[in-house]
C-alpha cells in the first residue's frame, strides 16, 4: 500500500467515525428526553427492560449512549440497578443493528430493486435531501433529521473509502501473517477490546472489521475472537462516565463490564471445546460483512438469553 492508499484509508476512517457520531448524536438529540422518560417508566420486568434497551439502542445506534443514559438514571435514583441490568443487556443486542445495515454494502446483483437496497446506492439521495433540509428549514426537528441523513451518507462514504483502500493489503504477506496471529483467541479478544476502547464504539469497530473483509484474507477464526473483544471494549464509555458518580452508578457500569466479560468467557469455552470434537467448517471460511453481522448477533443474543436468568447474581457481583 502506497502513501496515497494510507491517506485514503485514514480519510475513510475519519468520514466513517464522523458520520456515525453525527447520526448518533442527532438521533439522541431528536428524541433524547422522550427516550429518557420511556426508560424511566418501562423497566418493571426483566424482558420489558431488555426489549426497551434493544429498541432504544436500535434507534440511537449506540449501546454506549444507552448505557450512559441508564447510568445517569441510576445515579439520580430514578432507576433501580436491577432494572438497569435488563436495559444494558438489551442494548448489547440493539447495537447489532448497525452491523446488519453495514452488511448491505456487500449486495451484488444486476436487479435494480435489489441494488437500491444497498446503502451506497441510496445514500447520495439521502445526503442531498439532508443538505436541503439543513439549508432551507429553520425547524429544529427538520434540521436534526437532515443531520441524521447526512451523517448516514458520510458514514457509508467512509465505509466505501476504507474498503477500497484496504483491498491492496491482501497482496502483502505481512498483513496475511498478522491475521493468522489474530486466530489466537486471546490475542483476538485483546485486539478487539483495545480497538473498541479507543474508538469508544463497538458499532464503529465492527464496521472497520467489515471493511477489512474486502481484503479477502480475514477468516472467521480470526474474526470471532475480535468480535467478542469488541463487546468488552465498548464498556469503557460507561466506565469513564461514572468517574465521580454515586456508588450505584458505578455498579451499573461494572454490571455492563461483568456481563460482557462473563459472556465472552462462556462463549469462548463452549465454542472452542465444541470445536475440538465437532468440525464446524465455517471457521476456515473467509469472513464477509454478512457473516460478521451474524456472528455479532449470535454472540449478543446468546449471551443475553443465558445471563438474563442470572440477573440477581450479576446484581450481587
Amino acid at each position: 500500500m502506497d502513501i496515497l492508499g494510507v491517506l485514503t484509508m485514514i480519510g475513510g476512517l475519519a468520514f466513517f467515525l464522523y458520520g456515525m457520531d453525527l447520526m448518533g448524536s442527532s438521533l439522541t438529540m431528536m428524541s433524547g428526553k422522550k427516550l429518557q422518560r420511556i426508560l424511566e417508566g418501562l423497566t418493571d420486568s426483566t424482558w420489558k427492560a431488555i426489549l426497551l434497551g434493544l429498541g432504544v439502542t436500535a434507534v440511537i445506534q449506540s449501546s454506549s449512549g444507552t448505557t450512559v443514559m441508564v447510568v445517569s438514571l441510576v445515579n439520580s435514583g430514578i432507576m433501580k440497578l436491577r432494572s438497569a441490568i435488563g436495559v444494558i443487556m438489551g442494548a448489547n443486542i440493539g447495537t447489532t443493528v448497525t452491523a446488519w445495515i453495514l452488511s448491505l454494502t456487500g449486495i451484488e446483483s444486476t436487479n435494480l430493486f435489489v441494488m437500491l437496497l444497498k446503502p451506497t446506492s441510496f445514500s447520495p439521495v439521502l445526503a442531498m435531501a439532508g443538505v436541503i433540509m439543513l439549508m432551507f428549514s429553520k425547524k429544529e426537528k427538520t434540521q436534526m433529521l437532515g443531520k441524521i441523513m447526512v451523517g448516514f451518507a458520510i458514514l457509508m462514504f467512509g465505509m466505501e473509502l476504507m474498503s477500497g483502500a484496504m483491498k491492496p493489503l491482501a497482496a502483502m504477506p505481512s498483513f496475511r501473517e498478522l491475521f493468522i496471529k489474530f486466530s489466537n483467541p486471546f490475542l483476538g479478544v485483546l485486539v478487539g477490546a483495545v480497538l473498541t476502547a479507543i474508538l469508544q464504539s463497538s458499532s464503529a469497530s465492527v464496521g472497520i472489521l467489515q471493511a477489512l473483509c474486502a481484503t479477502g484474507i480475514v477468516r472467521m477464526s480470526a474474526a470471532i475472537p475480535i468480535i467478542m473483544g469488541q463487546n468488552i471494549g465498548t464498556c469503557i464509555t460507561a466506565v469513564l462516565a461514572v468517574i465521580g458518580a454515586k456508588r450505584n452508578a458505578k455498579r451499573a457500569a461494572m454490571v455492563h463490564l461483568s456481563f460482557n466479560i462473563i459472556g465472552t468467557i462462556i462463549f469462548m469455552v463452549v465454542y472452542y471445546v465444541a470445536e475440538a470434537f465437532i468440525d464446524f467448517g465455517f471457521d476456515t471460511q473467509l469472513a464477509t460483512p454478512v457473516s460478521i453481522a451474524i456472528a455479532h448477533s449470535v454472540f449478543n443474543i446468546t449471551n443475553t438469553l443465558i445471563l438474563s436468568n442470572f440477573i440477581g447474581g450479576l446484581e450481587k457481583i
